[in-house]
């Protein structure tokens, strides 16, 4: 299994025999920083880190079989290749709060017929029984900044030298956000 860590760079379109793709740019560069084992933690995994800023540094955690990596060891973009799939990992935009209109995709009221300044309310939202408001109600509230996995994602470009993969597509997160990136199984 091949994976590491990357920062998104941003988004550009590349043009090639296939004509042109919009391509997710990730600079790449991470190194192992810890080796769990069977014996000792009951599972294997690698740890592995990327440094996100001049102070502080990301771990992110494989659950890996047999990698043959050593603590220290440097993983870099030439362990994929162009065509690999690969599933990538991030924090989603946050977008704040919103209402229903924009959080659930609610229709609103309509804009005549007596209804006044009510176009985005989310309506009625208790119930006859059991007489107050159902844990779980889709209402206004906070949205984006979770954890989210794009899958299926083709790796277009592998830069060794610049330390950049190219990903077919968006991945989460903005600009300069961590994203780990793993061949899909």
């Amino acid at each position: 299994m091949k994976f590491i860590l990357g920062k998104k760079l941003g988004m550009t379109t590349i043009y090639g025999e296939d004509g042109a793709e919009n391509v997710t740019l990730v600079e790449c560069g991470a190194c192992v920083s810890l080796l769990r084992s069977a014996e000792k933690d009951k599972y294997e995994a690698v740890q592995v880190e990327i440094q996100k800023t001049a102070k502080r540094v990301f771990k992110k955690e494989f659950r890996v079989e047999n990698t043959g990596l050593e603590t220290g060891a440097a993983i870099d973009v030439s362990i994929f290749e162009k065509g690999d799939i690969v599933s990538v990992s991030g924090i989603t935009k946050a977008k704040g709060f919103q209402g229903v209109v924009k959080r659930h995709g609610f229709a609103g009221s309509p804009k005549t017929h007596g209804h006044k300044h009510d176009l985005r309310a989310p309506g009625a939202i208790g119930s006859g029984f059991p007489e107050h408001v159902v844990k779980g109600k889709r209402m206004a509230g906070r949205m984006g900044g979770v954890q989210s996995t794009s899958k299926n994602i083709k790796v277009v470009l592998v830069d060794a030298e610049k330390k950049i993969l190219g990903l077919k597509g968006a991945v989460p997160g903005i600009l300069g956000n961590i994203v780990a990136i793993r061949s899909a199984k």
